[in-house]
């Protein structure tokens, strides 16, 4: 209380969710010892309830508490009424949200005129390698929600940025389904943990 949590350790911090140890380690013992099976705090992020309930000491309760507390940081920033111009503005939504995700998850972005966010929607998700972009279900939510301008974003669990060939395909798709109806689409972006690249640029 009067140092502040900036000056806990990692371990501290893990241990604080997890409020009691395992026969034989204490809550600061099982904490590093987390951290070190995930590789961090980055690798802790990821993990499953189901993963993390595994581990001795454990099980459901403080897994979820985890799992909760990692979610729960990644929403910190408020989306709605941030301006989104520049495909580093939709990575900056994106990355906090699914860059971590371990199967792939489409967001949609629709943003008002002046290209402030309305609205941040998951409109699909997927398995460890591929989800479909629902091109109908992402121009019906801008519509519904009378959005001038919509930006889309997707991560991809094996760590890489590149765009696959579908990528692109269902970029262009969007792009030019969205013209018709009068919607400016602004980007797709890829992201990978903090990691991301425009599809636009890279087509």
């Amino acid at each position: 209380m009067s140092l502040g949590a900036v000056a806990l350790s990692d371990a501290e911090l893990v241990a604080i969710h997890l409020g009691t140890g395992r026969q034989g380690e204490s809550v600061l013992g099982l904490a590093r010892t987390l951290l070190v099976e995930w590789g961090g705090v980055g690798g802790l992020a990821r993990a499953d309830v189901d993963e993390l309930a595994r581990t001795p000491g454990v099980g459901p309760a403080k897994a979820c508490r985890l799992v909760a507390a990692f979610a729960l940081a990644g929403r910190v920033t408020p989306p709605e009424g941030v301006v989104v111009r520049t495909s580093a503005d939709i990575a900056d939504l994106a990355i906090p949200r699914i860059g971590l995700a371990r199967t792939e998850q489409v967001l949609a972005i629709l943003l008002d005129g002046s290209h402030r966010v309305c609205r941040v929607l998951t409109v699909a998700a997927g398995g460890a390698t591929s989800s479909v972009v629902p091109v109908r279900e992402v121009l019906s939510l801008a519509l519904r929600h009378d959005s001038v301008a919509i930006a889309l974003a997707h991560n991809h669990p094996s760590g890489s940025v590149s765009p696959s060939l579908e990528d692109v395909a269902v970029t262009d798709r969007l792009r030019r389904a969205a013209g018709e109806v009068g919607v400016r689409f602004l980007d797709h972006v890829v992201v990978a943990g903090d990691q991301w690249r425009s599809i636009t640029a890279a087509s």
